[in-house]
Parts: structure tokens; C-alpha cells; sequence
């Protein structure tokens, strides 16, 4: 007797389910289709399942190939006719599509299965075919028998036509097809005999992409224990594969940029292309074409592709041309901090948040990142409803003495707290930001944390009057305690978002963590330096603290900074207390007089301590600080000839200071003064620059 041997299709086919995970709602939307079609219909001639086109789309290596086989072997196993194109394999044209319709047909009465009922017709790539859309809808589709179930599967979702048409809304069924969800991929990789403590890694690198899945299976096993791959950049053979597979080829060199500005944004619209390209007229153009790619989608805030692609057009780039790749950072940054500075309250917190992705791929921020949420309409105010949710989080993860100070200090500001909501609203996790300025010297000094912040900016820079001191004195995540998590993403956007409309800061410190290590690349980053004399001690935690004086690197340097460190350029190492002079009021008008008296020694105007102050330092730009300083005495002295009862005082400034004649008692003879009242003026305009300097010192140009 001879033993009917498998044949190799079969033995793939096999191999192909064994493999297949996910997609329980489209399998069973189909068998539900399937087995419709092979029962009777309603006593009144209606079918029981409506749909007769089933419409599947998604980007390159998504899936839609697999899900079709499938979708073929659950119809066999119905003994419904299966008939399947790839249109790969045709060219687009009427009569190629027909005749391979019936050369399939013919092959499965040739195979002689024991079929019956009506046909299952399954199309591939029929992204190929859409120059033929409107005659496959028009025509083809609805010359099939009634009872014939097409599944259509490309990259791009149906013309608007098929939605146009009142008629085929009953009709047709359209499925977008999505990632693998984290089960299914680690499912997958258990399959695929992958060892465990890499499926979060792979799960993180190819978000649930199937082929890229495939791949970084395939290299898994090439590299063995050396299979150990931080980000994308580690297989770049494995990103130009998948580019080719997902990326369809840009029509021009400007449509590809527009494309890697929509991997790099959070958002793109029409505006943002306008300004990173100085676009003008073709910036509606390129959105337009952005818009219509299978892999972008569009959202309340503008356009963004999936995350994969995002990763692989990013990966790309930086790899292929680092300079182009550095320019695209700067100019996007640059509209993004521009749309946040022009922001009103309702919509700075969206344009922060805008900013914050920008350091996704930043290596110390990429692993906080891996579970940041800019759901930023999650950031809200403590309510009365919140106060035990936080203070049992704060027990769990921090002891009971802890949340007694978290339940102090929201009983004295509790406008200095925020929660982060979860999916149902509950609380998911809070942080605290404290005035150390505006507590009283009892409620300092009743916790340990705020008594020994508020005693290191008094050692190290007091606090000036009308500048504040500010300290992140709390964070808790409902289940991820410090640790990477959605409420660490949305506590710096809070936190970013009160630093574009800061006012008046002097001292900001950070000491909500009890580990250095894991956090001081990213306090490197955004420019916090170690202040060891201000740790503390809470129930036998030691909190470890980080702190920034605003007054020695202001936020533009500090937003410079950190886009430098987003780039991967050497940054210097953040300093809390730098050499930068924070002086007092009579130390500063001392050193105006001697600024005035020095304004034409070029060599003692350079010793000027002024030089190496926030006033001078946010005038300079760039420019040389004695230049700086010449420039901000006299837009000083130029305020005192805007009031017409003040010129004489600007006149006697002129003479003895701007203009200066030879001696004092000259410039007095040529203003027609006597001595003594040619002193008094003097005196009187010296103070008025003073106050005017002053000013500017403490809260920066007048607007």
C-alpha cells in the first residue's frame, strides 16, 4: 500500500499556522462570514451575515499575506472554493485580472476537492491594483454571484468611493490592521523558541511589527549570546530591509525629508512643514501626500506614523547622513520651542509635550521613555476624592513617615501637587512641586527634605527679593514607584511646562529619588548638578538631591543644552553652583558705579563682576560680555531722556559717563551747574541706572 507522502506546499502551509498569533477578531470575523454563506438565509430571503467585501489594509509586513492564508484555510476547512490573486504576479490591467480569475477557477476544479457552495475570492497586494479601484468597485465586485465573499488586502484603505456610495455601506466591512499586542508578540517569540528575558527587548524594538519580529528572530539566532540589541542601530542591515517593505519610495528628495520630519515630530501639520522647509505653497502638498500613506494616521493635533516607522526613519537617517539628520533635529526644535513660547494656557501644555518627544531617542532618557504617556488632559488637580489614593501609594513605596509629610504639605500647598489620572480616571500616580519661598521658617523646618534644600540655596546663592525657590519634593507611580512609567512621562511635562513660564526663579532642586546612579544621566542632561549637602533622610530612606540655579544658566541655555545632549554632543558637566555671581543689591549697584566709571578702560571693564551675572548673560547672546554690559548701560541711561523731566539727568550721565568731558568739575562748567548740584544729578541718575539694571537683573527684559 502506498503511503501518501506531504506535499512541500503543505508542509510550508503548516509551518505558516504553526506560527500564526493574534488577529483572534479577523479570523473569527471571517469564519463568522464563511459559515453565513453556507447556511440558509432569513425566510425572507435575507443573508444573516450583511457584508459581501471585507476590506483589510495596513503597512508593509503588517501581516495581511499570513492573515489571508488563514483566511484560506479556515474557508477549506468550510469546503467553500477558495480563490486567491496576488497581484504581484498580474499586471494591472482588466483583462489580466479576469484571466487569472479564471485560471484559478479552472485549478481548483483541476485539483478535483470536494468543494461546494459559493467562492471565497481573496485578493494580495492590491495596493498594485489601484489604478483598477474604480472598475474592481464598479464593475468586477458586482458582476461576482450574490453570494461570493471578496477579501480585498493592501496597504492603503479603500477610495472614497466605496464610502461615497450609499449602497455599500451595508456592503462593505473595513479592517485596519494593527501590530501584534505585547501577548501575542511574546506568544509568538515562545513559538519561535526565543529565550525569555529577551521578549520585552524585542517587544520594545519591533512594537508587534511581524516582520520585523521575523527578523529580529532571524538575527537572535545568528548572534546568539551576543543577541543583546539596544536599539535598532545595532541591525542596520535589518532597517533597510524593513524601510524597503514599509517605506514606499518618496517622489522626491523634499517628500522624503517631509517624511523624516513626520517620523521626528510628535505631530505634523501644514504649519510645521511650512517652517522647517520654508516650504510656502508646497507645504499643502506634502501633507496631502503624507496624509495619504498606509503607515501615517492623523490625529486631533496633525499627522503621525506609526511608531515603527517612526523608529526606522529615525534610525536611518542618523546612520546615513548625521549633519542632515542634525539640521532636521534643530529646525523642528526650534518651531516646537517657538509655538510653546507663543502658546496661550490651553495649549502650552500640548506644545511641552511636543517639545519633551523630541528626547525620546536621547540614550538616558530612552529607557524613562519606554512607557511615557502624553495623554497630557491626564495631568490634573488634587481633589479631595485624591488625598487617600496618594498618601496609601506613598506608604507602599515610601513608608508611613513620608506620607505623613506628603499629607503636611498638601494641607499647606496644595497647589503644588498634581495627579496623573489612569484609563478610568483613578489616580495612577502624583507629584509635588513646593515654594520654599512662600513657607514659613516652622513649616521648613518641620521636614527634613525642605529644611535642607532651603539651607543649601542659602549657603551657596540666597534667593533675591522677588525670586522663588522651588523643589520637586515628591513622586510616586501607582504601580511603578520611581521607575519608568506614564506618571514620570507626564510629571515632566508638568515640569518642563512650569519652566516655559517661569518667572523670577532662583533656585529649582530635584530630590524625590532615593538611588543616584539610575538618575544622574538624566539630571546630567537637563543640567542638574549633585548637591550632596542637601540630601536627607525620611524613615531611613535617604533621598538623594539634584539642584539648578536659574540665575547662572537661564532657560534659553538650558533648552541649548539640552538639545546639544539630544544630539549626542559633549555637553559640560552641570554645575549647581557655577562660577557665575549671584549678587546681592548693594554688591550689584557697587559694581554698576564701577562699570560707569570704567566704561571707556576696555581692560577694567573686563574685571567687572557684572560680567558674570544673569543680566549680562541673557544681553550677550553670544556676543562678548564687556560689549554686553557697555550696551546695557546705555540702553540704562537712554530711559532717563524718555521722560522730559528726567533729561537733565541723561545730560549730566552724557557728560560724565557716556560722553565724558575730561574732568567732573569741566562737565558741571559745560551743563551750566553749580559742583554741588551737579553731584546731587549725579548721584540721583547713578541710582536711577542702578534701579533700572536692578530690575532687568531680577526678572529680565521688560516687555
Amino acid at each position: 500500500m502506498m503511503v501518501e507522502r506531504e506535499s512541500l506546499g503543505e508542509h510550508l502551509r503548516r509551518a505558516r499556522l504553526r506560527r500564526f498569533v493574534g488577529r483572534s477578531g479577523e479570523v473569527e470575523l471571517l469564519r463568522h462570514a464563511v459559515h453565513s454563506l453556507t447556511t440558509e438565509g432569513s425566510a425572507d430571503g435575507g443573508i444573516p451575515e450583511p457584508f459581501r467585501v471585507l476590506f483589510l489594509h495596513g503597512p508593509g509586513g503588517v501581516g495581511k499575506s499570513s492573515l489571508l492564508d488563514l483566511f484560506a484555510d479556515a474557508a477549506e476547512s468550510e469546503a467553500v472554493r477558495v480563490v486567491r490573486i496576488d497581484a504581484r504576479l498580474i499586471t494591472p490591467t482588466r483583462a489580466a485580472v479576469l484571466g487569472a480569475l479564471d485560471n484559478r477557477l479552472e485549478d481548483r476544479l483541476d485539483d478535483g476537492l470536494d468543494v461546494h457552495g459559493p467562492p471565497v475570492l481573496l485578493v494580495d497586494t492590491f495596493e498594485l491594483l489601484e489604478p483598477l479601484e474604480d472598475w474592481v468597485r464598479a464593475e468586477l465586485v458586482p458582476s461576482l454571484p450574490g453570494d461570493t465573499l471578496v477579501v480585498l488586502a493592501g496597504r492603503r484603505p479603500p477610495g472614497a468611493r466605496w464610502l461615497a456610495d450609499p449602497a455599500w455601506r451595508d456592503l462593505l466591512r473595513v479592517v485596519c490592521l494593527r501590530n501584534l499586542t505585547p501577548d501575542d508578540t511574546r506568544s509568538y517569540l515562545a513559538i519561535e523558541g526565543i529565550e525569555p528575558h529577551l521578549h520585552e527587548r524585542l517587544q520594545l524594538l519591533s512594537h508587534g511589527h511581524p516582520l520585523t519580529l521575523s527578523l529580529l528572530v532571524d538575527a537572535v539566532r545568528r548572534r546568539g549570546d551576543r543577541a543583546v540589541f539596544a536599539s535598532l542601530l545595532d541591525v542596520p542591515d535589518l532597517v533597510g530591509t524593513l524601510l524597503t517593505n514599509i517605506v514606499d519610495a518618496a517622489p522626491s528628495p523634499l517628500h522624503r525629508s517631509a517624511l523624516e520630519a513626520a517620523a521626528y515630530a510628535r505631530f505634523t501639520t501644514e504649519e510645521l512643514l511650512r517652517a522647517v522647509f520654508d516650504a510656502g505653497d508646497a507645504a499643502g502638498e506634502l501633507f496631502a501626500w503624507l496624509r495619504g500613506l498606509p503607515f501615517v494616521e492623523e490625529g486631533p493635533y496633525g499627522l503621525y506614523p506609526h511608531d515603527l516607522v517612526r523608529d526606522l526613519l529615525d534610525v536611518d537617517l542618523r546612520w546615513r547622513d548625521r549633519h542632515s539628520y542634525t539640521q532636521l533635529h534643530r529646525r523642528i526644535r526650534n518651531e516646537v520651542i517657538a509655538q510653546a513660547e507663543h502658546a496661550g494656557e490651553a495649549d502650552r501644555r500640548q506644545r511641552v509635550a511636543d517639545l519633551m518627544f523630541l528626547a525620546r531617542t536621547h540614550p538616558p532618557m530612552a529607557r524613562y521613555f519606554e512607557r511615557f504617556d502624553m495623554g497630557v488632559d491626564r495631568i490634573d488637580n488634587v481633589q479631595p476624592a485624591d488625598r487617600e489614593p496618594i498618601l496609601e501609594m506613598t506608604r507602599r513605596h515610601q513608608g508611613p513617615e513620608q506620607a505623613e509629610l506628603v499629607d503636611f504639605w498638601l494641607g499647606r500647598q496644595p497647589a503644588g501637587f498634581r495627579v496623573f489620572r489612569g484609563p478610568e480616571r483613578e489616580v495612577a500616580g502624583y507629584a509635588g512641586r513646593l515654594a520654599l519661598h512662600e513657607a514659613t521658617a516652622a513649616d521648613l523646618d518641620h521636614d527634613p527634605g525642605t529644611r535642607a534644600m532651603w539651607a543649601y540655596a542659602q549657603r551657596h546663592g540666597p534667593p533675591r527679593p522677588g525670586e522663588q525657590v522651588l523643589a520637586s519634593r515628591f513622586f510616586v507611580d501607582a504601580e511603578y514607584g520611581h521607575g519608568p512609567s506614564a506618571s514620570l512621562g507626564l510629571m515632566t511635562v508638568w515640569f518642563v511646562e512650569d519652566l516655559v513660564g517661569q518667572h523670577g526663579w532662583a533656585w529649582d532642586f530635584i530630590g524625590t529619588y532615593e538611588d543616584e546612579q539610575p538618575w544622574a544621566p538624566v539630571m546630567d542632561y537637563i543640567d542638574f548638578g549633585r548637591a550632596r549637602e542637601a540630601d536627607f533622610e525620611i524613615g531611613r530612606r535617604r533621598y538623594v538631591v539634584f539642584a539648578h540655579d536659574w540665575r547662572r544658566a537661564g532657560l534659553r541655555e538650558w533648552l541649548d543644552r539640552t538639545a546639544e545632549g539630544e544630539l549626542g554632543l559633549p555637553t559640560a558637566p552641570p554645575h549647581p553652583h557655577s562660577p557665575e555671581l549671584v549678587l546681592s543689591q548693594p554688591e550689584f549697584a557697587t559694581a554698576v558705579r564701577a562699570a560707569l566709571r570704567d566704561l571707556h578702560t576696555p581692560a577694567a571693564l573686563r574685571r567687572n563682576p557684572l560680567l558674570r551675572s544673569r543680566l549680562v548673560r541673557d544681553q550677550a547672546g553670544g556676543r562678548e560680555p564687556a560689549a554686553a554690559l557697555e550696551q546695557l548701560i546705555t540702553e540704562a541711561a537712554a530711559t532717563l531722556s524718555a521722560d522730559p523731566r528726567e533729561q537733565g539727568l541723561f545730560d549730566v550721565v552724557n557728560r560724565t559717563f557716556l560722553r565724558p568731558a575730561p574732568t567732573q568739575e569741566q562737565a558741571a562748567e559745560m551743563l551750566h551747574l553749580s559742583f554741588s548740584t551737579y553731584r546731587r544729578h549725579r548721584d540721583r541718575a547713578v541710582g536711577r541706572i542702578v534701579e533700572w539694571l536692578w530690575r532687568r537683573e531680577l526678572h529680565g527684559a521688560e516687555t
